[in-house]
């Protein structure tokens, strides 16, 4: 299994059956193939967006500027993982295509169905860095963001990973971790066929409950998207329960591929000390080691992450906006926000909880 989990038919239609990227909720699909005589040579997702929610590359200062100008932002058109801030391609293309070539193409069609649809702009978010490189074209602007990824580095287990730490930061981790095992949870790992149908039900109300105690609404993510998922990519899931008797009481959901493990989402029903830290990081990279996976990509955001070992990361997005003003005013914000960007990875870079010397640093 190598395939990347995000843009597989398999999730795509996941994300669309279960009425959670539609038009209803305002992303209407629109995504781009390119077709040859016997084959699907490429496909690019494609939305067209009333909103900017569940991107990830905030541009709500952007859509304010217009609107201020007398302008209209929405609709615009973005090519993204819905509600997925995972840097990956952002195209398949047949093994028997031309990548360079069909992704000049993508971008030809994507500019051309905003000009039909009288689209602001066009939004490329997360691509990896082969990807960016194919997408690199004059029309499109270049912004840069930050994340902290794990990297596996030939450890034994998470001891010899934690054993490159300094003392301080060491036994901190190993204080949150013990804190969680004298608690009495029971922490389990689930993957393919033993993620029941139970087990789905449960996280999508950890879920849920997540969102509704953050910002009041239910989340993007309807329940029919993980039954979706659990029937469809199981053995690319990953659920970590933790238990308390035989009741379920908190979860973090996980995807990968043989390469990269990529934390999604987690909830509780009850808050416990740390809990968070060992279903969402600890029990991630021990999983990565366990496989053999060289990353752990845990998500946006998340400054608490370096005092764990996830070093800061550069993202990419590519960016097209119609009014030429705009697209000069943004091309000049994203040359200042590029200098803020590198400070950033190199003071993230001076907290990173390695001791000096070891292989790590």
């Amino acid at each position: 299994m190598t395939s990347y989990p995000f843009l597989s038919p398999a999730f795509f239609a996941a994300l669309e059956d279960s009425g959670s990227a539609v038009a209803a909720t305002g992303w209407e699909p629109r995504h781009q193939v390119i077709r040859g005589d016997a084959e699907e040579l490429a496909f690019m997702p494609l939305y067209l967006k009333s909103h900017s929610y569940g991107e990830y590359v905030f541009d709500w200062s952007w859509a304010d500027a217009y609107q201020r100008s007398g302008l209209r932002y929405y609709p615009k058109l973005l090519s993204a993982v819905p509600f997925t801030p995972a840097s990956g391609p952002r195209a398949r293309f047949a093994n028997s295509a031309d990548p360079q070539a069909l992704a000049a193409q993508l971008v030809a069609q994507a500019l051309a169905v905003a000009e039909e649809n009288r689209a602001s702009s066009w939004h490329l978010l997360f691509p990896d860095e082969a990807h960016l490189a194919l997408f690199q074209e004059p029309r499109l602007l270049h912004r840069r963001g930050v994340q902290y990824h794990w990297f596996n580095r030939g450890y034994e287990d998470f001891a010899h990973f934690l054993a490159g730490f300094n003392s301080r930061k060491r036994k901190m981790v190993r204080r949150e971790r013990r804190e969680v095992q004298e608690s009495g949870l029971r922490i389990e790992q689930h993957s393919g066929a033993q993620i029941t149908p139970a087990l789905w039900h449960q996280f999508a109300s950890f879920y849920q409950h997540t969102y509704r105690k953050r910002s009041g609404s239910r989340g993007y993510l309807t329940p029919a998207f993980f039954t979706h998922l659990g029937e469809s990519m199981a053995e690319q899931c990953l659920l970590v329960t933790a238990s308390q008797g035989e009741q379920v009481v908190a979860a973090a959901f996980y995807l990968f591929d043989a390469d990269t493990l990529y934390g999604r989402y987690w909830g509780c029903h009850r808050e416990f000390d740390f809990l968070h830290f060992e279903l969402c990081y600890y029990q991630g990279i021990e999983f990565a080691i366990r496989r053999g996976m060289r990353r752990f990509d845990a998500g946006a955001q998340g400054e608490h992450k370096i005092l764990r070992g996830f070093e800061p990361v550069m993202t990419h997005s590519l960016h097209w906006l119609a009014e030429p003003a705009f697209q000069r005013a943004v091309a000049r914000f994203l040359e200042e926000e590029a200098l803020h960007i590198h400070r950033h990875m190199n003071e993230a870079r001076r907290l990173l909880p390695y001791r000096e010397g070891s292989e790590q640093a």
